[in-house]
Parts: C-alpha cells; structure tokens; sequence
C-alpha cells in the first residue's frame, strides 16, 4: 500500500508537472502575442473585472470539492448533491454579476464594463458543469487527463483570441478567450473522464460536508478577494495604463510561483487526506514536498527577477518597459507563496478548516494594513508591503504546522537553507552574465537562461541535495515504463 501511494504520487508529481508547464507555457506566449495586438489599456479593464469574477469562482466550488477529496468514504450520492448544487450555485452567481454590472461600471467610471462583466459571467456556468469531473480526477490522482484537457482548450482558446485581436475586436478578443477556454475545459472534461450525474441529491449528504467546505468556502472568498485587492486598489486610485502594467507584471510573476506551486500542493492535499491519521509519515511527507518546492520555485523566481528586463523588452517590447521594476518586486514577493499552500494542505487533510479560516483572517488583516500604510507612495511601495507580507505569513502558516505534526519553523528553515544558498550562488552568476560581449540582447537573455540553469543544476546534484535526488527519481521512475515499452515495440 506504503508503495502503491508513493507510485501514484510521483507519478502524479510528473503529470501535475507537465500540466502546469504544457497549460502555463502555451497560456504564456499566448498572452506575449496578445500584449503585442493589444494596449496596455485593454488588458487593465480584464484586470477591473478580476477581483469579481474570482469571488463568484470561489461561491461555485462552496468549498464542497475539498471536502470530497478529504472524505474518505464519500459515496455517488455526495458526488452528484455536489454536482447539482454546483449549477444552481454557478447560475445563481452568474445572474448577480449581471444585475452588478452597472454598479461596477460606475465604480471604475467605465461603462464598456458593463457588457464585459455579462459576457464574462458565463465563465461560471460553465464551469460549474466540470467540477466534479475535476475534483474526482484530482482525487484518484490523475493528473494525466488533466493534461490533455488544460493544454488543449488553453492552445484552442488562444487560437480563438488571436484571431479576434488581428481582425479588431481589442479587449472583446480577451473576453472571448476566457469564455472559449472555460467551455472547452469542461467539454473535454466530459469527454475524458466516464462519471455521469445520476439523479440522486441529498441535502443531509451536503450537510454532512458543509461543516469543512463552509469554512474553506469562507477562506476561498477571503482569499480570492483580497488576491485581487491590489488590482481593485490600483485601477480606482491610479489609471488604466498603470493597471494594465503591473496587471501583465502580476501575471507574469504569479502565474509562474502558481504553476509551480500547484505541480506539487495539487497532488499532496489527496495524498496527505488518505494518510491524515499517521502524523510521522505526514512530517515526513511534508519535509520532502516542501524542499521540492524550494528546490524548483526559489532558483526561478530568483532567475525571473535578474532577466525581466531583456524578458519584457524581447517578448512585449518596449511599450511595457514600465512593468520591469514591478515585475522585479513581485518575483521576491512570490519567493514563498508556494510554502504557504502546503501548510495549508496539512490543515486540510487534517479536516482543520477552522484552523485554516482563522489563519486567512489574520493575513487579510496584515494585508489591509499593509495597503493603508503603502498606497500614498504608489505601486512599488505597495509590492515592498506585499513582500513584508509575504515573510510575516509564512511565520503564521507554520506555527499550527509545528502544533499538528511536529514540524517546526526552525527545522523548516534548515531544510529550506540550502537551495536559498545555491539559489542565490546561481542568481550572482546570472547578474554577472550581464557584461559577457553579446551581439543582441536576445543571444544574452539565452545564455544568461542556460548558464543559470547548468550552474544550479550541477551545483544541487554535486552538493545530493535530498529534492535534487527525488526529481530526478520522479522524472526516472515515470519515464522508464515508457522508454522500457519503446525498447519492446
């Protein structure tokens, strides 16, 4: 059994890999062709309807989909109560977005919003219909057709929004992406996976899950409002120009620590709900999942910082130049974010969601202070508050991890030691690169890439540093079936 999981978890490790590198990856030269068409402008009015949508995507869940990945015993009549719960919740979310939309318009002073804010609203219709599918996936660990779905509706949408913007549609193009992606996912979901809704609901089987999903759900609204706090904050007190850029630096720096972050926490939260009962293998569990995110996340965010400049210069041209610093700022701020979602994996698999509520209303409460000190000296002494925070949070989410499984702040910090050593080592060789006689800045940005990869690859792998080790485990123990079926055929 003890082999059986750490089979499926590796290979769940990998899928999970290729997923968000596969989604992320086309989703990214997407957006760089897109910011080429389109005006910073254009992007800054999607970033206005963020926070809203977002809060609606977090009502649809109810937080009902964690609590059926930490049930252990959760029967066909809570899969389909959620599912249709789920559409009523999506629709319901839906029609207030619609009947909001003049009130958003007029809080931005944009009225183009308000058809913008309709059309987007049918994201969570559609959403709502693939959820399930999705939670069951991630459930059982298979993150292989989750591949599949996300790359393939990620590259069809983007195909649909490229269009659109070189025959003139502008912000309309962004729009039409996001709606296409979301329906194509859910389409595939349907197509890749056999689950079916039976006509089965039962409110005492909600009910029974409410208790954890509540305060999830609870976390989640908190979470995703204030995730785009500074989105509303700078689009009310600054102009769309300046949205629109610290919006794409957001993007950039975000969607890369998310994408690693979720490659790991994706497959840990099902994996620690089916040993929540046996704190040593959790711990032990716990230490590895986060030296591996350490091991991935602090080299990049490090290497994102130094080349944003040649990065935004060579991919989105100069019009973007401003969104350098921000993105320089936002790439130290994102250094942790993916330590912070796997201390809150543990108080899920534990059923803690109380516990887990309470910590989100601590960091929204030093978020708000944060905004209300730093906003009168602009957008980058905003991001320096982000940073502060981010540290700060990170003492928070570690205190009920060393209460529940033993695992203390100082033992964390001597595990995370290392690879922020080696990451750093690697990051002055970057910097130093900068004055190797280069013909183009293109021929730079590429040699600066290899060389800081080459040097923290050899320099893990010479110091056996443990998640050096178990990637190239994970990589090895997933690959060889496959090489092995070639080598036969």
């Amino acid at each position: 059994m003890v082999a059986s999981l750490r089979s499926e978890t590796l290979r769940g490790v990998f899928y999970s890999l290729c997923e968000r590198v596969g989604e992320q990856g086309a989703y990214f030269i997407i957006s760089i062709v897109l910011a080429r068409l389109l005006a910073p402008e254009q992007f800054g009015l999607i970033a206005m309807l963020a926070v809203f949508i977002q809060v609606a995507k977090s009502f649809l869940d109810s937080g009902f989909g964690a609590a059926l990945i930490q049930k252990k015993n959760a029967t066909p009549v809570d899969e389909c109560s959620i599912f249709y719960f789920n559409i009523l919740v999506g629709f319901f979310c839906a029609g207030l977005l619609c009947i909001s939309a003049p009130w958003i318009a007029a809080f931005y002073g944009r009225p183009l919003l308000i058809p913008l804010t309709r059309v987007l609203s049918l994201v969570l219709i559609i959403n709502a219909f693939g959820l399930v599918q999705t939670t069951l996936l991630t459930k059982h660990i298979d993150f292989k057709t989750q591949f599949r779905v996300s790359v393939a509706a990620t590259v069809l949408s983007g195909a649909v929004g490229i269009i659109m913007a070189l025959r003139g549609f502008g912000v309309w193009s962004l729009a039409a992406q996001t709606v296409t992606r979301s329906f194509l996912r859910t389409l595939l979901l349907w197509l890749f996976h056999d689950w079916r809704p039976k006509l089965l609901f039962s409110f005492r089987a909600l009910g029974e899950m409410f208790g954890f999903g509540s305060r999830l759900l609870a976390s989640a609204l908190l979470n995703r409002a204030f995730e785009n706090i500074y989105l509303v904050v700078i689009g009310r007190l600054f102009s769309a120009a300046d949205l629109g850029l610290y919006g794409v630096a957001k993007r950039i720096a975000h969607q890369t620590t998310l994408s690693i972050t979720n490659v790991v926490t994706r497959v840990t939260f099902p994996v620690f709900s089916k040993i929540q009962d046996d704190d040593e293998r959790l711990r032990r569990g716990m230490r590895k999942a986060l030296a591996l995110l350490a091991f991935v996340n602090f080299p990049v965010m490090i290497g994102l910082a130094l080349v944003s400049k040649p990065l935004i210069y060579l991919l989105l041209t100069e019009k973007w130049a401003a969104a350098v610093p921000w993105l320089q700022l936002l790439c130290v701020a994102g250094i942790l974010y993916p330590l912070h979602s796997l201390h809150l994996n543990i108080l899920k698999a534990k059923g803690r969601s109380d516990l887990f509520f309470r910590l989100e209303v601590v960091k929204k409460v030093l978020i708000i202070t944060s905004i209300a000190i730093t906003y009168r000296w602009g957008i980058t002494a905003m991001i320096y508050g982000q940073i502060c925070i981010s540290v700060l949070c990170y003492y928070v989410n570690s205190y009920y991890t060393a209460r529940l499984i033993d695992y203390r702040l100082k033992q964390q910090l001597l595990d995370l030691a290392p690879y922020l050593v080696v990451s750093i080592f690697m990051g002055c060789g970057v910097y130093l690169a900068q004055w190797i006689p280069c013909t183009s800045e293109m021929v730079l940005f590429v040699i600066q890439i290899l060389l800081g990869a080459s040097l923290y690859g050899v320099l893990t792998y010479v110091l056996r540093l443990p998640a050096c080790i178990d990637a190239v485990s994970i990589v090895g123990n997933t690959l060889r079936p496959h090489m092995l079926c070639c080598a036969r055929s």
